[in-house]
C-alpha cells in the first residue's frame, strides 16, 4: 500500500510539473486586437489534454477569441457537484527584459519553475486537471460530478466566470475549490471591490481669471479629504478583520481635465478620480454608495457651486465561507492529511473567480500552490514541491467532498 502511495505520488509530481511548463509555454496574455494574444490557443491546449484524459469537453465562446472550457466528469451515481476553478489568462509580463529568466519559458532552477503564470495561476491550473487525472486512472471511488471551470478573463472583468454562471454550470453546484496561489492556506474570506469613476464639475476659464470660472480641482480636493473621513470610520467601526485586514477607499486616477489636453494656464471643465474601494465583511456597498451622496450633498450646502457625481464601473461583493461548510470541511482535512499539520485559515486580499461564485449561491474555499506575494511580479515563480503537495490536497479534497 506504501510502495503504491508513493509510486503515485512520483507520477502524479512528474504530471504536474510537465503539465504547468506546457501551460506557461502558451503566452495568454489578453491583448485587444493582437493575433494570438489571448486565451484562445490555451483554451485549445488544455481542451484537447482533457479529451485525451476521457473527460467530456465543452468550449463555450465568451467573446471573439475568448473561450471558455469546462470539463465535466460523472461518477455515475447520484451525489453532489464539486467545481474545481483555474483561469487561462495571465496578466503581461511587462518589460521581458527586465526578467531573469524568459517570461514564458518555464525554467526550473533549483527547485523553483520561473515564468509568467507559473504562480498565478497556471500551476494551479495543472494541480486541478493532474488530481482529477489521478483519481481516473486509479479508478477512485465516488459519487457525483467534478466540473472543471476553466474560464477566460480572470484578471480583468472575469467576463469568462460571469459567463459560466450565466450558462447555468453552477446551478446545481453544492462546492468549488477556487485555484489560486495562498502558499496552500485554507481561505474562506475574500475582500470585496468597488471601483468608481468620479468627476467633479466646474467652469472652463483663464487661469489668470480664475473668478471668472469655477474649479473643479478645488472642489475634488474636498470630495477626496471627505473619502479619507468615510474610510477611517469605517475602520473604526469595523475594526481589522482577522484574515482580510482594513476596508479602505482608495484614491488612484487624478485627472484634469477628464478628456483633452491639459494647459498650465487653464482652469478645466472637469476634474476625475477613480476610486478602488475594497470591503469587508459588515460592508454594505448600496450603503457606501448612499455615504458618497451624503458628501456630495453636505459640500454642495457650503458650496452652491459644488456639482459631482460618479459611476460604478465594477462591483465585487466580499465573500465569506463558514469553517463548517462540508467544502471548507474537506480542503481542511485533506491539508491536514498531506502537510502533516493543522490547517492555516486564512483570507484572500483581492476579488476572484470565486466572487461570483459566491454571489450564484456556491460555498467557496481558495487554496493552491505559490506565495501570496509573488502574483503580477517580475521573475514570478512556484515552488515545484508545492506543486505536487497541492496536487495531492485537491485530490483528496475531492474524495473528502464526493464520498
Amino acid at each position: 500500500m506504501h510502495t503504491r502511495i508513493e509510486t503515485r505520488s512520483t507520477r502524479d509530481r512528474e504530471r504536474v510539473i510537465a503539465l504547468t511548463q506546457s501551460l506557461v509555454r502558451i503566452p495568454s496574455v489578453y491583448r485587444p486586437g493582437e493575433e494570438g494574444g489571448n486565451e484562445k490557443k490555451c483554451a485549445a491546449f488544455v481542451a484537447e489534454h482533457l479529451s485525451k484524459l476521457g473527460i467530456e469537453v465543452y468550449i463555450e465562446e465568451v467573446e471573439a477569441g475568448r473561450p471558455n472550457v469546462i470539463g465535466v466528469i460523472d461518477s455515475g451515481k447520484s451525489g453532489k457537484t464539486l467545481i474545481f476553478e483555474g483561469h487561462t489568462d495571465v496578466v503581461t509580463e511587462g518589460d521581458s527584459h527586465s526578467w531573469k529568466y524568459d517570461p514564458f519559458g518555464a525554467e526550473i532552477v533549483d527547485g523553483l519553475m520561473y515564468g509568467r503564470g507559473t504562480n498565478d495561476t497556471k500551476g494551479n491550473l495543472a494541480c486541478m486537471i493532474t488530481a482529477v487525472q489521478s483519481l481516473l486512472e486509479d479508478k477512485e471511488e465516488w459519487s457525483g460530478k467534478i466540473i472543471l471551470c476553466i474560464p477566460c478573463d480572470e484578471e480583468g472583468m472575469m467576463i469568462g466566470i460571469k459567463h459560466f454562471i450565466k450558462q447555468g454550470w453552477a446551478d446545481q453546484a453544492d462546492g468549488a475549490i477556487i485555484c489560486e496561489p495562498e502558499e496552500n492556506q485554507v481561505c474562506i474570506a475574500q475582500r470585496g471591490a468597488m471601483r468608481l469613476v468620479l468627476k467633479t464639475y466646474g467652469k472652463m476659464a483663464h487661469g489668470a481669471i480664475s473668478w471668472s470660472g469655477i474649479n473643479p480641482n478645488l472642489r475634488m480636493a474636498k470630495v477626496i479629504v471627505e473619502l479619507e473621513k468615510l474610510e477611517k470610520r469605517e475602520q473604526e467601526r469595523l475594526g481589522k478583520h482577522p484574515t482580510l485586514g482594513w476596508p479602505s477607499i482608495t484614491p488612484t486616477i487624478l485627472q484634469a481635465p477628464a478628456k483633452g489636453d491639459a494647459q498650465i494656464n487653464v482652469i478645466p471643465e472637469q476634474c476625475m478620480t477613480t476610486l478602488d474601494i475594497r470591503t469587508v465583511p459588515g460592508q454594505d456597498h448600496d450603503r457606501l454608495q448612499e455615504e458618497i451622496h451624503h458628501i456630495f450633498a453636505r459640500l454642495a450646502q457650503d458650496d452652491p457651486e459644488f456639482k459631482a457625481d460618479f459611476d460604478v464601473i465594477e462591483d465585487r461583493p466580499w465573500t465569506s465561507t463558514d469553517k463548517e461548510e462540508p467544502v471548507v470541511e474537506a480542503v481542511a482535512e485533506a491539508v491536514q492529511s498531506v502537510l502533516v499539520k493543522d490547517p492555516i485559515y486564512n483570507g484572500v486580499p483581492g476579488a476572484t473567480d470565486g466572487t461570483f461564485l459566491h454571489v450564484a449561491g456556491v460555498p467557496i474555499v481558495t487554496i493552491g500552490a505559490g506565495d501570496r506575494e509573488v502574483p503580477h511580479q517580475i521573475d514570478e515563480y512556484v515552488d515545484i514541491e508545492e506543486l505536487a503537495e497541492t496536487t495531492e490536497i485537491y485530490r483528496q479534497a475531492a474524495l473528502n467532498f464526493l464520498n
